[in-house]
């Protein structure tokens, strides 16, 4: 039986046996240096960290560049801590799935140290202030998800927990974020040292989503005096404390029982994943794709690691921004966004599998290669047209990434105006390009349409993925049947006009019509989607 803990991977010639991939330096001397003088804190224990992060840093001490391991604080759900990664002594298993079939089986040991961000945990708590009063420390970086910046709910009104932090001070805190800056007081306590707090979740700008967090709560406690006054000063001064941007691309979906079932064969003890009482997946192994990227914007005031010698790319701050706009607007997100949305209609269950079907690749191709790379922002430092190549070629068809459909499909009312409304503005504002002669983009969008009445390309009822428009949007379309002939104009003109949803009017960007004729042909009767989107794709 193969243990994932200290004890058990003495045995590796028993895992090298079983073709995994072992870490090749010495766990206690880096852990011990680590313990001595950290230099990289993570909060956020989640896959992605496991999978992408944690791995470079193995690599790196792999192959002697560093000395050093990563240190993880999770300060959402302790159950993480305590029962995944304490029990295996901070080891985990990376399952690299590839899209041609191979499969790679790392255990990675880079992660030497495992807290919980919890403020009545006095010793986990303490172990974090001494953490960061370390002179060695150059960054704490987060994947909290964008909802973990967040201090007010829907209405605008703060948080219980962030009202009940900014009331009381630094003391035992309760909020995620006011723990994370009652930590950051103490450094500043212990000499106003300086560090770099990088956000590297998936989210825009998100150096100024942390930043306006963090001084949220600087600026609150400064008023109230629970700080010394100069707190907001040092929060506030890029070369003590820095908020650098990044941008953060790797598919890492939920344990995958086939992965389970392929540990079970190799003789892992007890790879079963748990859900937490916070309902967080999680196993002793993590399956991801083999693709990532992860470009981060190059300000570090107390230095860094030479993490650039692991995959990730360092770049000045307007480079970063040009990487997620050619991720989000052109390269990957409308790919996904078009499949979603027609997935859903045609029946599918994965994303995957789409991609095994001519009309949807050659859907996928003509948004990412003909429609968007005419207006893509290249970053130079990452090749738009590689970018879309492997995107098409490997990640999206790789049969062991169990991605649906139905789940890129949340919230589409909220992602159209960034995932295609820029690319209609780019064409609106070239002399060189006329929005008129796009034709998957008002595809999407009369899909889109047709996607809400509700109602498959088989007739059949189709539950909706969750949107918080919904409630607004289905009332004015799920009156259509198959076979009605409407004015369709007047049913969607509101809808096409909101520059919201789209990100522009859709009759300014002389698209409306074309809308409309793609809607009238999808609702003519069972198959018509199908049947519009080959008409369309192959004409």
């Amino acid at each position: 039986m193969l243990k994932l803990n200290n004890s058990g991977l003495l045995d590796f010639t028993a895992w090298e046996n079983a073709n995994f991939t072992l870490p090749k330096f010495d766990r206690k001397s880096v852990a011990a240096k680590t313990q001595e003088a950290p230099f990289w804190i993570h909060f956020g224990a989640g896959n992605i960290f496991r999978a992408f992060q944690a791995n470079v840093v193995q690599r790196l001490l792999n192959d002697g560049i560093l000395d050093r391991g990563l240190i993880v604080a999770e300060g959402y759900d302790y159950e993480i801590i305590q029962r995944m990664n304490r029990p295996h002594d901070d080891y985990s298993i990376l399952v690299t799935l590839k899209a041609d079939g191979r499969v790679e089986k790392t255990v990675v040991g880079s992660i030497v140290e495992s807290l919980t961000l919890d403020s009545e945990n006095v010793a986990d708590y303490e172990r974090l202030k001494e953490i960061f009063c370390n002179d060695s420390l150059q960054m704490a970086s987060f994947t909290i998800t964008e909802k973990g910046y967040c201090l007010v709910n829907g209405q605008g009104n703060k948080l219980p927990d962030v009202a009940y932090d900014m009331e009381h001070g630094t003391h035992h805190p309760k909020s995620y974020i006011g723990k994370v800056v009652s930590l950051l007081y103490t450094r500043y306590e212990s000499g106003e040292k300086p560090i770099a707090l990088v956000s590297m979740d998936n989210c825009s700008h998100n150096g100024d989503k942390l930043r306006d967090a963090v001084l949220a709560f600087a600026d609150a406690w400064s008023a109230s005096g629970a700080v010394n006054a100069g707190f907001t000063e040092y929060v506030r001064d890029a070369s003590r404390v820095s908020f650098p941007w990044s941008m953060i691309d790797k598919i890492t979906p939920r344990p995958d029982p086939s992965v389970q079932a392929m540990l079970e064969k190799d003789n892992v003890d007890n790879p079963q994943p748990m859900v937490t009482e916070k309902n967080t997946y999680v196993a002793p192994f993590v399956n991801a794709e083999e693709s990532e990227y992860l470009v981060i914007e190059d300000v570090f005031p107390n230095g860094r690691p030479k993490l650039e010698y692991g995959g990730i790319i360092f770049t000045n701050r307007e480079t970063v921004e040009k990487v997620e706009r050619m991720k989000v607007c052109t390269c990957l997100n409308p790919i996904h966004t078009a499949l979603a949305i027609f997935g859903c209609l045609l029946g599918f269950k994965l994303i995957s599998a789409e991609m095994k079907d001519p009309a949807l690749r050659r859907l996928a191709e003509i948004i990412g290669y003909d429609e968007g790379l005419a207006v893509v922002t290249d970053p130079q430092i990452l090749n738009p047209k590689e970018f879309i190549d492997t995107v098409i070629n490997i990640r999206i068809p790789n049969p062991f990434m169990p991605d649906t459909p139905q789940r890129i499909a949340t919230d589409t009312s909220q992602k159209l105006a960034i995932r295609f409304g820029e690319t209609v503005k780019a064409y609106m504002a070239s002399p060189n390009l006329n929005p008129e002669s796009l034709k998957m983009i008002p595809l999407v969008f009369a899909a889109w349409l047709r996607y809400l009445m509700g109602v498959d390309d088989f007739g059949k009822k189709m539950e909706l993925s969750p949107d918080p428009l919904l409630s607004i949007m289905c009332p004015q379309i799920s009156s259509i049947k198959l076979g009605d002939q409407i004015d369709t104009e007047i049913v969607l003109r509101d809808i096409l006009e909101n520059e919201q949803i789209f990100g522009v009017n859709l009759y300014r960007a002389q698209l409306a019509k074309k809308v409309c004729r793609y809607f009238d042909e999808m609702i003519k009767s069972r198959g018509a989607v199908r049947a519009t989107l080959e008409k369309h794709v192959f004409c």
